[in-house]
C-alpha cells in the first residue's frame, strides 16, 4: 500500500531573530537521512506568519539549492496580501520548487463562495505552478468545504494536493471519498501525525506532520510498513506515535517545544521561536526528555 510522509519542517533562528541558514541544512539533511519523503518548508510549524518576506526568500533559496531535488520540497507560500503569495510563489517556482501550499485568509470566517473566489484567483494567477490547499480550521476559523474543493479541481489543474489539519478524520473521509471518485491522483494528507496510517487505510496518501521532525526514521519506517503489508508493524508504529504526540502538549504552541525534542535528540537546533512564543524551561526540557525516554527514541549517533 503506498503511502508518504512529508515533513513540515521547523525553522531555525539565531538568537537575532534571522533565520540559521547553515542549521536549517543540517536539519534537512537529517530529515533526508531519516527517510522522509518530503519537506515542506514555511508551514505553520514554520513560523511562516513572523518572517518577513526577503528572509523567507533566503530560506526558500537555501532550501531547494541544498536539498537539491533529493526529495520533494512545498514551500508555504500563505499570507494575508495576496501580492504577497503570487511573490514567493513565483520566486519560489524560479529555484525549483515542487508545489506551493496556501492556507485561506485568517481572521473574518469567509462563506464558501468566498472560499472558492480567493483560490480562483490564486490558481489563476499560478497556473503553471503546482497548488496545494491547505486546511487547518483551528486557525483560520472555518474548514475549506468538500463541494467548494471539487469545484476549485474542475476548474484548475494545477490544484494538486490538500492537507488536512484537523484532530478528528471525518472530514478528511468525505473530501477522500468524494473527490477521489473524479480525480483519483489528488492527493490528500492528514495534518497530525496520529491519523496518518487512518487517512492510508481510507484511501488518502499519507501525512504531513510535525513530529517527523523529531523522528523521521520512525515515521518513514510507517511508510515502509504499509508498503510491506505489515500490520503488526503499522500498528506498532501507531501506538509509538500515539505516546510522542504527548510532546505536543508540554506547552502552548508547540512550536518551542518540538524543536526543543529535535535538539533533545542531539542536533544543533536552538529553541528559540518568534516573539511572543516562550522558550521551554528547564521544566519543559525535562518533561520533553522524559517522553522521549519513556518510548525509546534515543540521540542519534
Amino acid at each position: 500500500m503506498k503511502s508518504r510522509y512529508i515533513t513540515p519542517s521547523i525553522t531555525i533562528f539565531k538568537e537575532d531573530g534571522t533565520v540559521d541558514l547553515e542549521a536549517m541544512k543540517r536539519h534537512f539533511d537529517y530529515l533526508i537521512e531519516g527517510g522522509v519523503d518530503g519537506i515542506l518548508v514555511l508551514g505553520s510549524i514554520g513560523e511562516f506568519f513572523a518572517i518577513p518576506m526577503e528572509e523567507k526568500k533566503k530560506l526558500v533559496q537555501c532550501a531547494l539549492e541544498h536539498i537539491a531535488g533529493r526529495v520533494q520540497v512545498i514551500i508555504g507560500t500563505t499570507s494575508m496580501l495576496e501580492s504577497e503569495i503570487i511573490e514567493l510563489s513565483r520566486f519560489a517556482d524560479g529555484y525549483g520548487a515542487d508545489a506551493c501550499i496556501v492556507l485561506p485568509p485568517y481572521y473574518f470566517p469567509l462563506s464558501a463562495a468566498s472560499i472558492e473566489n480567493y483560490f480562483d484567483r490564486i490558481a489563476d494567477q499560478l497556473a503553471d505552478q503546482t497548488l496545494y490547499l491547505y486546511n487547518f480550521p483551528d486557525r483560520t476559523g472555518y474548514t475549506i468545504p468538500v463541494p467548494v474543493t471539487l469545484n476549485l479541481l474542475r476548474k484548475h489543474g494545477n490544484i494538486k494536493g490538500y492537507k488536512d489539519t484537523q484532530a478528528g478524520v471525518a472530514h478528511s473521509l468525505e473530501l477522500i471519498k468524494t473527490v477521489k471518485t473524479e480525480f483519483p491522483d489528488f492527493r490528500v494528507y492528514a495534518g497530525f501525525d496520529d491519523n496518518f496510517a487512518h487517512n492510508v487505510l481510507s484511501g488518502g496518501d499519507g501525512c504531513i506532520g510535525g513530529l517527523s521532525n523529531v523522528v523521521p526514521e520512525v515515521c518513514s519506517g510507517w511508510v515502509k510498513a504499509f508498503a510491506d503489508e505489515n500490520l503488526q508493524e503499522v500498528k506498532r508504529i501507531q501506538m509509538l506515535i500515539n505516546g510522542l504526540m504527548e510532546i505536543y502538549q508540554v506547552g502552548t504552541p508547540f512550536v518551542p517545544y518540538i524543536k526543543a525534542a529535535v535538539g533533545q535528540r542531539g542536533l544543533p537546533v536552538s529553541c528559540r521561536a518568534s516573539f511572543p512564543f516562550v522558550t521551554p524551561s528547564v521544566e519543559d526540557q525535562k518533561k520533553i526528555g522524559a517522553i522521549l525516554e519513556k518510548y525509546g527514541i534515543e540521540k542519534v549517533q
